[in-house]
């Protein structure tokens, strides 16, 4: 269902703002937004194998040396020796590695809990993006409304101005007397009131909307105010497969994941920790006259496996667990929490949007009314059959029929947004 109203006619260098325009600006532009993604990249890097712990570590390592001593050296034939400033340099170099072979799976519950946590990441920006557009679409929708009502006003202005100088005319060949004008001249005072009022809300709208969308303030554009209403059979398929895709829903549903293997990787404190050790040395000497070697040379290889068990903890490693499981049991019913919030909102949502469909539809039907009622007023007036103060009434009921619609075109609208954005559809159809 659709209801097309575009601007045929736009100022002079000023831009029409699409609704698609609109959202691609602020995809790429709101602060929010972005922080959101980059949150998304930092979850990115942290599911990574290179902060799984499952690769080796490397090391590497180097000395020097120098010791100068007065020394005394005595043999076994009893015969001593003196040396003064005796000199002895140490040099060494070596590369290490380690490597964890098995630490009770505490490493692989890890490396899965990362990987969920940034599945939980995108979550978190799609339901940042949501709000943002629903953020955006609320303001957008309301230029729209505020850039309707003035066309409506302006309309208004230009009846009244003609019915004024109708009026004087009659008044200058005694068909009317002086009050008939002064009706007219009250009534186009008050009408211009009401679009000066509406114009200067319109550019504070505008503001808001250049803040969402990060632009400068002093940007000057026209909105689209076409609205598409989303196929009702559609809308009912989205709300049985609510579940499902609820953002906030699907959150819970990671959360619960996340500390069920931070349950399992507790446990690894109960099971023995094996690891693998290597490394290549290289180390020189060179040793004064009271040593028996000048100098030494050795390099080469070592390797060891090593393993530790943690017996007893003082008991920490049993409590995390037991803490671990509690968590796990509380993220299950707030999830059963959450869901019933979520039906019951969605519920709310859906009855509230199809009373404001429906009234969208009656204030349309009372459009066309209230202008045959106005058009059939105007020719009574015309010929004598009512009075001004009669006609001014019609005009009234017309203005208002018409804003009432364009009130009621916009919430409908954004009711059915929050009710995609609880099914999980919002990102997934036009606008």
């Amino acid at each position: 269902m659709t209801d097309q109203n575009i601007p045929s006619k736009t100022t002079k260098d000023v831009e029409l703002l699409t609704k698609d325009q609109a959202v691609q600006r602020a995809l790429e532009e709101n602060l929010g937004v972005q922080v959101a993604l980059n949150n998304v990249d930092i979850a990115k890097n942290n599911r990574s194998l290179l902060n799984s712990r499952f690769l080796p570590t490397v090391s590497g390592s180097a000395g020097a040396s120098q010791d100068i001593n007065d020394q005394t050296a005595t043999f076994q034939d009893g015969s001593t020796r003196t040396v003064e400033d005796a000199e002895t340099t140490r040099y060494n170099a070596s590369v290490n590695v380690n490597y964890t072979l098995f630490d009770g799976f505490g490493r692989w519950y890890n490396y899965k809990r990362l990987k969920e946590e940034y599945n939980l990441s995108e979550l978190q920006a799609r339901e940042t993006i949501e709000t943002t557009l629903l953020q955006l679409f609320t303001v957008y929708f309301e230029v729209a409304r505020l850039t309707e009502n003035i066309t409506v006003l302006e309309d208004t202005y230009a009846n009244t101005s003609s019915r004024l100088q109708r009026a004087e005319y009659s008044f200058e060949f005694g068909q009317v007397n002086k009050l008939d004008v002064l009706n007219a001249q009250v009534d186009l005072v008050n009408d211009s009131i009401n679009l000066i009022s509406e114009k200067q809300a319109l550019r504070n709208a505008k503001r808001d909307l250049n803040i969402i969308l990060n632009k400068s303030l002093t940007d000057r554009f026209v909105v689209d105010t076409s609205v598409y209403f989303t196929n009702p059979l559609k809308i009912q398929e989205f709300v049985g497969s609510a579940s499902e895709n609820n953002v906030t829903l699907l959150q819970l549903e990671k959360n619960i994941r996340i500390n069920d293997f931070l349950l399992k990787g507790s446990k690894s404190v109960f099971l023995p920790t094996i690891g693998l050790t290597g490394s290549y040395g290289w180390n020189q000497g060179q040793f004064p006259a009271t040593n028996f070697l000048a100098s030494n040379t050795s390099q080469g290889f070592s390797a060891g496996l090593n393993l530790t068990w943690n017996l007893f903890d003082g008991g920490s490693g049993v409590t995390a667990v037991r803490n671990a499981r509690i968590q796990l049991d509380s993220q299950e019913l707030l999830r059963e929490q959450t869901r019933q919030q979520i039906l019951r909102d969605i519920a709310n949502a859906l009855g509230d949007y199809e009373n404001r469909l429906q009234v969208y539809n009656l204030q349309k039907q009372n459009v066309l009314t209230a202008t045959d009622n106005y058009n059939r007023s105007n020719e009574q007036y015309k010929v004598g059959r009512i009075t001004s103060i009669e006609l001014r009434q019609a005009q009234i009921n017309l203005l208002n029929a018409k804003t009432n619609r364009n009130f009621a075109k916009y919430t409908a609208k954004l009711a059915e947004l929050q009710l995609l954005q609880l099914t999980g559809q919002l990102l997934n159809l036009g606008w």
